[in-house]
């Protein structure tokens, strides 16, 4: 799996603008929307993803300067997010701790990104909550009636009906 083209396709699903930027290797995606803006660096190894971070985000930003100091508000919500491929569970705390490391940009970091839901999960925080219905059949009925249980039972079976609104709150004027 290219990490690089899957994250491309997360962000834009949740409606980043993004671009690649070649002026370094490996490439680096960027990203932006109305909120925030960031990088998104993929490295061969755990190894060079630990010892290569601080350089690769450092390049980034001094490349991008100009944009991001006219980015008024949005310039406090820069992310830099290393990725790599290479399941390497002795460094995965490690790795975490980068995003530990306050400076500069807010972080995101993560090895072992074998699938489309690993780069997903992996940028979560980036993107809005959504919420996943759970559609089956259902009585709509059933469910509606337990939830106006507190009205009176006439009133929830005309508005039910094809009785008119003025009959429906007539009822309810009555029992009030």
């Amino acid at each position: 799996m290219d990490i690089a083209t899957q994250a491309e396709i997360v962000l834009r699903d949740a409606q980043f603008d993004t671009w690649t930027w070649t002026g370094v290797t490996p490439s680096v995606t960027c990203f932006e929307n109305a909120a925030l803006m960031g990088f998104v660096h993929i490295f061969e190894t755990a190894e060079a993803l630990l010892g290569g971070w601080a350089a690769s985000q450092q390049t980034a930003l001094a490349r991008h300067a100009p944009a991001i100091r006219s980015a008024g508000a949005k310039a406090w919500n820069v992310y830099s997010v290393f990725l790599t491929s290479d399941p390497t569970p002795l460094l995965d705390r490690a790795i975490q701790r980068i995003e530990e490391a306050f400076s500069l940009t807010r972080k995101i970091a993560r090895a072992a990104i074998q699938t489309p839901d690993d780069v997903e999960r992996t940028l979560l925080p980036l993107i809005s909550i959504r919420a996943k219905p759970l559609l089956g059949a259902s009585n709509y009925e059933t469910r509606l009636r337990s939830r106006l249980k507190d009205l009176p039972l006439d009133a929830v079976t005309a508005f039910l009906s094809d009785t008119p609104a003025i009959e429906v709150a007539r009822i309810l004027g009555e029992t009030s």
